[in-house]
C-alpha cells in the first residue's frame, strides 16, 4: 500500500480527505519537520516509505540531482485543486505500489 508524506506547503484539506478513506498520510507537522530543508523531507519519506506530495519544484532538482527518494508527486501551486488532488492520490494508492513510485515522479 502507497503511504503520502506531504509537504509543508500543502494544504492541510488534503490528509483530511486522504485520512476520510483510510489512505496513511503524514503532513510535515505530524512528521517534525516544520521549517526543515526539503532534503530533510525526502530522507524522512525515504526512511519511512512515503511518496512526498508537493507543489515546492525544489523536490524536482533534488531528484535530478540524483537524491534517492520514495517518490515524489508534484503540482504547480496555482494548480492545485484540492478535490482533484485528493482523487488522484487515492487512485495512486488504489493502483500502484510502493516499488512502482520509488525514484518516480508524478506531475499531476
Amino acid at each position: 500500500m502507497l503511504r503520502f508524506h506531504l509537504d509543508e506547503h500543502v494544504p492541510h484539506a488534503i490528509a483530511h480527505g486522504l485520512r476520510r478513506r483510510q489512505i496513511d498520510v503524514t503532513t510535515t507537522a505530524d512528521a517534525g519537520l516544520l521549517s526543515a530543508d526539503d532534503e530533510d523531507h525526502v530522507a524522512f519519506a525515504l526512511r519511512e516509505g512515503r511518496v512526498i506530495f508537493t507543489n515546492d519544484s525544489d523536490f524536482l532538482r533534488l531528484a535530478a540531482s540524483g537524491m534517492a527518494h520514495a517518490g515524489i508527486v508534484y503540482c504547480p501551486p496555482d494548480e492545485s485543486n484540492i478535490g482533484h488532488v485528493i482523487l488522484y492520490l487515492a487512485l495512486m494508492h488504489d493502483s500502484l505500489s510502493p516499488e512502482d513510485c520509488a525514484s518516480r515522479i508524478e506531475y499531476l
